[in-house]
């Protein structure tokens, strides 16, 4: 038997769910093929969305249309800002979430899409018309054809858990760990290579002394990720902070030769910046203690996640060094940690657009990737929606370069880097991060989605309602200068200098470090119906100006080597004055722009300007 729709997703984690909603709500009949139906979206390890860089992802994919955002604020049961201390370019929120309630959300939206087909199987084979990629066969021989089809299989192809001794073919919680598609993808020529990511215990909560944490809870003023949701206090639940110490270390350190990752047992490579628990105990000897973090996994569940205690070692160990800790004295394990291996496909053979090189119609996101996390993936499987929805419809696809967007540097930095580990994003990836903070990714992203069909009018107006409200703030502050002998008390009462020339206006004012938008409003008293989400830009575009200033200046050279485009039909290896090392990377990668070449690993300056050189003469001989 034999089926025909527009786009199929294989798999339906985050990556999977975001693709699926894309090409779907863009008018594309599409159907989701999962391993589990009981497990779509499934938030196999940690009970959290959100943190420095993978929040910002998250609000960007709420400013395209997508659905992660509102999925977290729907099954949030604690919400609060991280890095309130540092400047406004790494603040983020980080939101503890019910994962049964996250799962059936987004399940439901699948399940009730009129244009959305879902399925529970296992895909075995790609079906091909010559490169072409035309559809899938499941391992009941059924086909299902299609124009285009998206991989998203995360880290369940040929998947194997270790834990201490014991090892065996499983994907996360237990799940199939099917090994045939991974075996096609390398007969196609395909680079495939083997990562390694774990989790931790998880215990009772019942088993836990929490008198002897300390307790974390979320903010009391109203959060939400998502622009289309109603902002609240979210304080439900709290994560409690407790640490390791040397009779801890002493236990993991006298039975490394039972530890998967120190007897050879594990081949994968693991994520650098979520290490096990033996990592950190072997690589920081000095240290005596690490931090630990017990976060709730939901509302209807006893289990409690074991942050900073990822480890693969044998579960009675596990058991005596959990038990070493101030609060654990007593705790039963749930489930066991573990490490888990995968196959995952080098994400240098993709396009900027998550289309594999060579194979039309064939896209893939998501930890397939070689990506760590839930919000990558999403933000993946968002744009490789799109994409795959475009090439169906003959549209100019979506690509974001790293001036617009952390899924710009995302995506950039996979079709560019040589991927050696896990990629987790991080602020410190973005070059212009002040530009692309949390709070603006609607400013930055709404008009793109609304273009492409996921922002609908209404949503759109609203959000250009905001930009109004923003925009006459703005002015308001930059045209009103105070009375002087309003200003003069008004600095009398706040213990601050008075100008000695000149009338300042209220954004002079703001500029100032010791000056708050409450005390600001005193000479203002319009400036308190402002909404808070407007303060929160206003403040960071008026504070911070100088610093805007400085990244636009640098975004505009960067676009002028992104505007550099280099034709896919260049050959490489004729181009006088490339390096040997360059003319091969060049070649494999295939860059879009100068700016692109320029990032690839191994591409030099000296490379650069015979690349220019080339352009010129190129330009020159065309006339």
């Amino acid at each position: 038997m034999s089926f025909q729709y527009d786009v199929i997703v294989v798999g339906a984690g985050h990556a999977g769910c975001e693709a699926a909603l894309a090409a779907a709500r863009l008018g594309c009949h599409t159907l989701v093929l999962t391993l589990s139906i009981e497990n779509i979206a499934l938030l196999p390890c940690n009970p959290s969305i959100g943190g420095p860089g993978k929040a910002h992802l998250v609000r960007e994919i709420d400013a395209l249309g997508g659905e992660m955002a509102r999925a977290t604020d729907r099954a949030c049961i604690q919400i609060r800002t991280l890095n309130t201390g540092k400047g406004p370019a790494v603040q983020a929120l980080r939101a503890q979430l019910d994962k049964m309630q996250y799962h059936m959300y987004m399940r439901q939206l699948l399940e009730q899409h009129d244009n959305l087909v879902l399925k529970q199987a296992i895909v075995d084979e790609l079906l091909m018309d010559g490169d072409r990629v035309v559809g899938v066969r499941t391992r009941t021989g059924i086909e299902y054809r299609a124009r285009a089809v998206v991989i998203t299989t995360g880290v369940y192809m040929r998947g194997r858990v270790i834990t201490g001794e014991a090892s065996f073919a499983s994907g996360p919680n237990g799940q199939l760990a099917p090994g045939a598609l991974g075996a096609l993808l390398r007969k196609m020529g395909l680079r495939m290579g083997r990562f390694k990511t774990g989790t931790p215990p998880r215990v009772s909560r019942k088993s836990v002394d929490f008198s002897v944490m300390r307790e974390e809870k979320g903010d009391d003023q109203p959060r939400a990720f998502s622009d289309w949701s109603q902002p609240r206090v979210c304080q439900d639940y709290s994560c409690w902070l407790t640490h390791t110490n040397t009779e801890t270390h002493r236990i993991i350190l006298d039975n490394l030769d039972r530890a998967p990752m120190f007897s050879g047992q594990i081949v994968g490579r693991g994520p650098r910046y979520c290490p096990s628990v033996e990592d950190k105990v072997v690589r920081f000897r000095d240290r005596e203690s690490h931090q630990i973090f017990l976060e709730p996994e939901g509302r209807h569940t006893d289990e409690m996640y074991v942050l900073g205690f990822s480890t693969s070692l044998p579960e009675d160990i596990q058991v005596m060094a959990l038990q070493t800790i101030r609060g654990l004295e007593n705790a039963e394990i749930v489930r066991p940690g573990y490490a888990i291996e995968y196959d995952f496909l080098f994400p240098d053979q993709l396009t900027a657009t998550l289309a594999v090189r060579g194979r039309p119609g064939l896209f893939s996101a998501g930890q397939v990737n070689g990506t760590s996390g839930y919000e990558e993936a999403a933000a993946q499987g968002l744009l490789a929606g799109i994409n795959a929805a475009c090439f169906v419809q003959g549209k100019e696809p979506l690509v974001l370069d790293r001036s617009q967007a952390y899924i710009g540097v995302l995506i950039d930095d996979l079709v560019t880097k040589n991927i050696s580990e896990p990629y987790r994003i991080m602020t410190a990836r973005a070059e212009y991060r002040l530009l692309l903070r949390q709070g603006n990714a609607d400013a930055r992203l709404s008009a793109i989605g609304h273009k492409y069909g996921l922002v609908s009018d209404d949503a759109y107006r609203a959000f250009l309602a905001r930009q109004e409200t923003f925009q006459e703030v703005m002015e308001l502050l930059r045209r009103t200068r105070p009375q002087g002998k309003d200003l003069d008390r008004w600095a009398r009462e706040h213990g601050l200098t008075a100008p000695r020339q000149g009338v300042p206006t209220l954004a002079d004012l703001l500029r100032r470090p010791e000056v708050s938008w409450q005390a600001l409003s005193e000479l203002a008293p319009e400036l308190t119906l402002v909404p808070e989400r407007i303060i929160a830009e206003v403040a960071v575009e008026i504070k911070y100006e100088g610093y805007v200033k400085k990244q636009q200046q640098q975004v505009e050279r960067f676009k002028r080597l992104e505007d550099q485009r280099l034709p896919g039909e260049i050959d490489y290896h004729a181009i006088h004055g490339l390096s040997l090392e360059a003319r091969e990377k060049l070649a494999h990668y295939r860059p879009t722009s100068l700016g692109q070449a320029l990032r690839i690993d191994g591409i030099s300056p000296a490379d650069g300007t015979a690349l220019l050189i080339f352009l010129e003469r190129r330009r020159r001989s065309a006339g």
